[in-house]
């Protein structure tokens, strides 16, 4: 079993930075450091979208509209994944899920709020 916690979130203004933080708990026997982990969000009335992704092998994907602002990180000792977020807008409010890929393991998710 594995249980993601996520957190960093929170109140920010235009322009604002976040770091989230995505903490997994594994069950003995699972290498986590073997999956590729990624951030997803999904905001008010939308469809949850994949923000990035991070490979075992330390490969990063974004989606275009974010590359530059977000930067995905993992850190496979402590068993954590972060999101640095830069120069947020009022667009990126959203509630921020961490993944396994590949597997049906989510976390609870963190709100990110960008308001003036």
């Amino acid at each position: 079993q594995v249980q993601l916690v996520e957190s960093g979130g929170g109140l920010v203004q235009p322009g604002g930075s976040l770091r989230l933080s995505c903490a997994a708990r594994v069950a003995f026997g699972i290498n986590l450091s073997m999956y590729t982990m990624a951030w997803y969000r999904q905001a008010p009335g939308k469809q949850r979208e994949l923000v990035a992704s991070i490979t075992s092998g330390g490969t990063k994907n974004y989606i275009d509209s974010l590359k530059g602002r977000f930067t995905i990180s993992r850190d496979s000792a402590k068993k954590t994944v972060y999101l640095q977020m830069n120069s947020l807008n009022l667009e990126d409010t959203a509630v921020y899920y961490c993944k396994v890929e590949r597997t049906g393991y989510w976390g609870q998710g963190t709100q990110v709020t960008v308001s003036v």
